[in-house]
């Protein structure tokens, strides 16, 4: 950029040279690329400013003196960044925490030292005006902000689509509800600014309120700021707050002054995380004052939520024709229908990135727009081309700060699953409890979730209701998540070398293949977090001469150190062979196997043998000929999942070792949506270390085995929605550990064993849709420790004449509530 930019001068020229040294060494050098895009991001803040104090400056005449200390700053920040593209590698720590110091020495000098300068020079220019008997603006020269502006909500969006039907809604919420305050909540690009802007225009809006204000908060907020520019008008003299409680009372008074000539409302645009204090300022004890919020964040203290939704198809259809092709009646190429609906279908609803992508093909001739169509459907993603639409969604990444890293780095691992998939909560608590030593039981790994969706970077659902405080079970929890923050998080990950990435993520999906897959020497890499998802054209077997040469096989990938590895496949082949390069992974603790197509076959397990740190293992539709053998040694395994999985039984029948010399040290046991399992293997009743056994949706189980009742360490049993399960084993009685049981959907059951008072330790008992129990076996009065029994109005009837023994007793009914269109 020229250097006009920022003036001709000395500080225009230092500070394009500082600007261009950063971008430069941030495109070339991997290892520097996250922070200097921070500082980048800094500089960009500050460019107004720096145009405006060299104008000024000049046009004042003030000492040059004044400037040379930021000349300085800028001119040593050039020299170090020159510096970094020439350290080497033991040096690159050394050379972060300096760009780190320079980036913070930059915000501090503008936001402490030129504030100063400039309050005193606005002071002498008072002086001046004064002496010359000259009238001035009280608004734009208080010692607290600048002139910021009138407080009226900027016009009307120029085109308006797909906003009828929130529009409507936030009306209802407001005027007829009552609503005192109400949050729209979207991520970046979904139109908020727009609905907020149309809210304030609306005419029934502007009848029902006398007074309607408006301000944009951004970051980092400044409160005093705001209030001014609402509550003070531009003739209006500022008074001197003493801080920000002294500004929000006063506040307080003027609102109360407008409310006498009519209602109020109150729309904070762009409010980011961490500003609940300052909300908490607008929390008014008046029913004659509304607030309107617009957030990428959920702030549940300060008032409800509305999510903003992305356009459907007809809504994108109209935005983007808008944008992209003329309305004038120009002879410019106008594209075919069935042309423009491939396009808007890659922008997945939002509205930012139809609008950048329509006017990027605004008025061009039609061999571009079929050269963006055949990049977009060769994978190329929209956040890697589209510069707009990458910067607005990675500000939501920007706004985690130090003490959100983990969340930073948990949504970065979101990439590891494929597009328009859901993501089982169960792989993500798996992946994180290793990565990162998050609690084993998902408490830590849900509420990253929950702290994540609601900054709306995903969508955390949960099927069904009846969430437990003993057991956390979370194999109805799913997430998803916008491709486009997907591909953010992809796009984020290859910003450094193979060899230096955290996390490397490998798709075959599309008909390209990386440049490295088909080298001799593969690139090493040290990726603690490695996926590679396969499509049709992909053949797992290795060596295979019957393969046709259109597939891709497996090569031999150089990744010895990854402690997650995630596969995901969708292929018509009956078999899916393990690739061979897992024997290397010696420091391999989850493998997560995800089979997205037909039912397939598992094979070449074996090279899990000798994988003695392996503690994780989830299995997602595939079978399994058999999971013990000679060869394998999983003694440290604590965990295995197996979803949607068949032939289980078979499995473990044609074992040729015993279980427990397999799975010495398996603690949790999930079993989900295994159709054809009948039956458990008498085996797993010899896994004495055995914590958790989950087995759910399995509709031809008929019963548990009799020696269920050597688990002496079992604390968690779920036999959930097993419809031939007609009664429990008596040796149940013996599980003394056992704290939690649930027999939920076990329509057949018609008796519970009579032993079940033996369960001493049992606190929480789910027995809803069990219509054939008809009575409880005397024993359970002996159940003293009991807490908490989530039953349904048929099964509640069961316990009346036992309330009297169980003091600490509380009797739940809920009706079960589940979100099918989820399953």
């Amino acid at each position: 950029m020229a250097l006009a930019l920022v003036g001709g001068a000395a500080l225009g020229a230092a500070f394009q040279g500082l600007l261009t040294a950063v971008i430069k060494v941030s495109k070339k050098f991997a290892g520097f690329h996250s922070i200097l895009k921070k500082l980048e991001a800094t500089l960009e803040r500050i460019k107004p400013y720096i145009q405006e104090m060299e104008r000024l400056n000049d046009e004042l005449d003030r000492p040059r003196m004044e400037m040379e200390k930021l000349i300085q700053i800028l001119q040593d920040g050039e020299k170090l960044i020159q510096d970094c593209s020439r350290c080497y590698c033991y040096q690159r720590i050394g050379y972060a925490n300096k760009i780190k110091a320079l980036d913070a020495s930059l915000l501090r000098l503008f936001q402490v030292d030129m504030h100063a300068q400039v309050s005193r020079d606005v002071k002498e220019i008072l002086a001046i005006l004064k002496s010359n008997g000259c009238n001035w603006n009280y608004r734009g020269v208080s010692d607290e902000h600048e002139n910021l502006g009138s407080c009226n909500a900027p016009g009307p969006p120029e085109f308006m689509v797909g906003l009828d039907v929130p529009l409507k809604e936030l009306k209802r919420r407001l005027c007829e509800d009552g609503e005192s305050r109400i949050v729209i909540r979207a991520p970046g690009g979904c139109g908020k600014t727009t609905l907020a802007k149309e809210l304030c225009h609306d005419n029934q809006v502007r009848e029902y309120f006398k007074h309607i204000l408006y301000a944009t908060v951004s970051r980092p907020p400044n409160l005093i700021a705001i209030i001014t520019k609402l509550f003070w008008d531009e003739d209006e003299r500022v008074p001197k707050f003493q801080n920000e409680e002294d500004a929000a009372n006063q506040m307080e008074l003027k609102l109360k002054k407008k409310e006498e000539s009519g209602d109020v409302l109150l729309v904070l645009d762009d409010v980011w995380c961490g500003s609940e204090s300052l909300l908490a300022k607008f929390k008014f004890r008046t029913s004659k004052s509304k607030v309107v919020v617009t957030s990428r964040n959920e702030f549940p203290e300060f008032g409800s939520t509305y999510d903003l939704e992305l356009l459907n198809d007809d809504d994108a259809m109209a935005l983007f024709r808008h944008s992209a092709i003329p309305q004038n009646g120009s002879r410019n190429y106008t594209p075919t229908d069935r042309l423009v609906k491939k396009i808007v279908g890659h922008c997945k609803g939002l509205p930012l990135a139809l609008e950048v992508i329509g006017r990027s093909l605004h008025g061009r001739p039609v061999e571009i727009w079929r050269s963006r169509l055949k990049k977009l459907s060769e994978g190329q993603s929209i956040v890697n081309s589209e510069t707009d639409v990458r910067k607005r969604l990675q500000s939501s990444l920007d706004a985690l700060n130090d003490e959100d890293v983990m969340l930073k780095e948990c949504f970065m691992d979101l990439g590891s699953f494929p597009e328009d998939q859901k993501i089982p909560a169960t792989a993500l608590i798996d992946m994180w409890a290793e990565l990162y030593n998050l609690d084993k039981d998902g408490v830590d790994a849900i509420a990253n979730l929950h702290q994540l969706s609601s900054r709306t970077l995903l969508n955390l659902a949960v099927t069904r209701n009846d969430a437990s405080e003993i057991d956390g079970w979370y194999s109805d929890a799913v997430v998803m998540q916008h491709d486009l923050l997907r591909d953010l998080a992809i796009y984020e990950s290859k910003q450094e070398l193979i060899k230096e990435r955290k996390r490397l993520f490998v798709d075959f999906t599309g008909s390209e293949l990386p440049e490295w897959w088909t080298e001799e020497e593969q690139p090493r890499s040290s990726a603690r977090l490695v996926s590679i998802s396969t499509g049709e054209m992909f053949s797992s077997s290795q060596g295979d001469l019957q393969i046709p040469e259109t597939e891709v096989r497996w090569c031999n990938m150089q990744i010895p150190d990854p402690e997650v590895l995630i596969l995901n496949f969708n292929q018509t082949q009956k078999k899916y062979k393990l690739p061979d390069f897992i024997k290397q992974m010696d420091k391999l603790k989850v493998l997560i196997v995800t089979n997205y197509g037909i039912a397939v076959e598992l094979t070449n397990f074996s090279v899990l043998g000798s994988l003695s740190n392996l503690k994780r293992i989830r299995l997602e539709k595939v079978s399994i000929p058999t999971l013990c053998n000679t060869s394998m040694e999983l003694k440290n395994l604590e965990k295995i999942s197996l979803v949607m999985c068949y032939k289980i039984g078979q499995a473990f029948a044609s074992s040729t070792i015993q279980i427990t010399e397999m799975l010495a040290n398996l603690r949790e046991i999930n079993i989900d949506y295994c159709n054809d399992l009948v039956e458990l293997p008498e085996g797993f009743c010899d896994l004495v270390r055995l914590n958790k056994l989950s087995i759910s949706n399995c509709p031809k189980l008929s019963a548990l085995p009799e020696g269920i009742g050597k688990l002496a360490n079992l604390e968690v049993l779920r036999l959930r929605a097993c419809a031939r399960v007609s009664k429990l084993p008596d040796s149940i009685g013996s599980l003394h550990k056992l704290s939690f049981l649930d027999i939920t959907g076990c329509v057949r059951l018609s008796e519970m064993p009579n032993r079940i008072g033996g369960l001493r330790d049992l606190r929480e008992f789910h027995m809803r849709r069990c219509p054939g129990l008809c009575e409880l076996p005397s024993s359970v009065k002996d159940l003293v420790d009991l807490e908490s029994v989530i039953c349904d109005e048929r099964t509640v009837l069961l316990w009346e004449s036992f309330k009297h023994f169980l003091p600490n007793l509380t009797l739940s009914v809920r009706e079960e509530s589940i979100n099918w269109h989820l399953l």
